[in-house]
């Protein structure tokens, strides 16, 4: 392994809760006597399973029990993390609908709200969502606390499968402690003015569940896929995936633009994803957790199953820069950003038209 990967895993490694807040009192996601507050979350990266709702089901739960037992409030996991994600590109309506039931039937949602009571911890889960009333399929992001649902997000700009629908509105919601959050999926974080709506909605924590880097987009210096190989091998050879993992195709793409998107909206991004082999693609990890200026407050590269934690000091967020950016806003300027264009496409269209 070269010296600039382990100097990288090094500066990337876990930061003990325990070693951090030595000395420290700490009270219900707040420290003792502190300042403006503070607050411990986790993300999840995580290897899912096709389709396989009960193991998808116990890897999150054991997740949540590790981040609960570090004082977590909040535990942020994947996107489609319970049901599987880049499958989903090859099931039929029929296939989809099974799905979703199976979401429904097997009770998963009020296992994870049971967990949720039990822990005192507020948990993200994303699955295929049925909508009774309309009969539409949707990809969703449940956010469940201790009294029950929270909040539910549908993603914005759905692509992976013609028959699931895009949501059609944005999501921020309080938090048990007040803190206000907002969600988008994917996608939708790739749009600036999802973030900026997001946050001129009240939202000072932003949870991006992911299914990302290592994809096949149609940029040709945006990602790309990795080699299979690799990630089987990572056992014998860790630093060959790593060095991927944190290459162009994953951390490097993410850098050049997610901590903008925190940055100049100051606000806090817990980035989930996924990690490993998903169908014919690898993820590439690198959950992470920004602050207001867009700086790390911890990550991993590893290429495993791993919960990071971190903690957001909501002092931070007043003096930001994009908190004070936000306040010298001329809206009366902005009209040309709702004003439909004729070249707008759906994002199935623009997502794919590469393969075509």
């Amino acid at each position: 392994m070269s010296s600039q990967l382990i100097a990288y895993r090094i500066a990337i490694d876990y930061i003990r809760p325990s070693n951090f807040f030595a000395g420290k009192s700490w009270a219900g996601g707040f420290f003792l006597g502190g300042g403006a507050g503070l607050m411990k979350v986790g993300t999840i990266q995580f290897q899912h399973r096709a389709g396989q709702l009960d193991y998808n089901y116990q890897r999150l739960v054991e997740f949540v029990i590790e981040g609960a037992k570090e004082s977590c409030e909040l535990i942020v996991s994947p996107e489609c993390g319970l049901t599987g994600y880049w499958h989903l590109r090859q099931l039929t309506e029929m296939q989809l609908f099974q799905l979703a039931t199976d979401v429904v039937e097997g009770g998963f949602l009020e296992r994870f709200g049971e967990l949720a009571r039990r822990h005192q911890i507020a948990i993200g889960v994303g699955y295929v969502e049925l909508d009774k009333e309309s009969g539409r399929l949707f990809n969703s992001y449940q956010v469940i606390g201790p009294k029950g649902i929270l909040a539910l997000h549908r993603k914005l700009h759905c692509f992976v499968n013609q028959h699931l629908c895009s949501g059609d509105s944005y999501t921020v919601f309080k938090l048990p402690n007040g803190k206000r959050c907002g969600i988008l999926i994917c996608y939708d974080n790739n749009l600036v003015e999802n973030v900026r709506v997001t946050t001129l909605l009240g939202a000072e924590i932003l949870l991006a569940p992911h299914q990302t880097g290592g994809c096949d987009s149609g940029s040709p210096f945006a990602m790309g896929k990795i080699d299979p190989g690799l990630w089987d091998n990572r056992v014998e050879a860790p630093g060959l995936i790593e060095a991927e993992f944190a290459g162009d195709k994953g951390r490097g793409w993410l850098m050049r633009w997610l901590p903008a998107r925190a940055h100049d909206n100051g606000i806090f991004i817990v980035f989930s994803n996924g990690v490993g082999t998903d169908d014919d693609e690898v993820r590439t990890g690198n959950a992470m957790i920004l602050d207001p200026y867009g700086r790390v407050i911890n990550e991993t590269g590893v290429a495993a199953d791993k919960l990071v934690i971190g903690v957001l000091d909501f002092s931070l967020r007043e003096k930001s820069t994009g908190a004070r950016w936000i306040r010298a806003r001329r809206p009366e300027l902005y009209g040309e950003l709702t004003r439909q264009r004729p070249d707008v496409e759906s994002t199935r269209v623009i997502r794919f038209e590469h393969l075509d």
